[in-house]
């Protein structure tokens, strides 16, 4: 039988609370290293890869720094007509943005990885997410909250946006920016064992 030790340390590579809340949410203590990459797609590049791409990179560049912890990363991507919505660069890019949205659905993509002892592993979440119909009025003052700004597609399913959206198909938490099922999944490709109320263990 495999004898089981406390894990290392876990490193969150993302300054996004949202990210920090959900991993304290189950337990798993971690610090904070913000990865500092670049973000621009690739020519040709299609979202699923886009977004894994980013995860992957983000996680490699701590884990250099950092090779006895383990490195999760993240990164959402809001994808509708093929094309990929980032953050709004201004007002203006975030009222088009939920304009877009508004009354029909679109996908968010959430792209995971887990780096430790030399090795990434790493997967995307898609869930499909719909808008109820907006008034210019409403996607006026939702932009004025300033909330839409430093979000993917514009919008935070976690605060004032909830009320916006009319349904979620699929893992809620991946649309917030973390799948937590999916991080507890390949914490166990690594060998890295989540259990309730006692944070993580591997093996030795």
């Amino acid at each position: 039988m495999t004898a089981a030790v406390s894990a290392p340390r876990v490193i969150l590579a993302s300054q996004s609370p949202r990210r920090r809340e959900l991993l304290a949410l189950v337990g798993i203590a971690h610090e904070v290293r913000p990865a500092d990459i670049n973000e621009d797609v690739h020519p040709g590049e299609d979202p699923r890869h886009y977004t894994e791409r980013l995860a992957r990179e983000k996680a490699a560049v701590i884990a250099s720094r950092e090779s006895d912890a383990i490195i999760v990363a993240a990164d959402t991507t809001v994808v509708v007509d093929d094309d990929i919505l980032g953050k709004p660069v201004d007002a203006a890019d975030a009222r088009a943005m939920i304009r877009r949205l508004s009354g029909r659905s679109h996908v968010v993509m959430t792209g995971i990885a887990v780096a430790y002892r030399g090795r990434v592993e790493s997967a995307v979440e898609e869930v499909g997410v719909t808008f109820r119909a907006l008034s210019d009025d409403e996607i006026a003052r939702y932009v004025a909250t300033g909330e839409p700004m430093d979000k993917a597609g514009a919008y935070g399913i976690q605060g004032w946006g909830a009320t916006i959206v009319d349904r979620v198909d699929g893992d809620y938490f991946s649309v917030m920016g973390l799948g937590l099922r999916r991080v507890v999944a390949l914490l166990a490709a690594h060998g890295v064992e989540y259990r309730f109320a006692e944070g993580l263990v591997a093996a030795s």
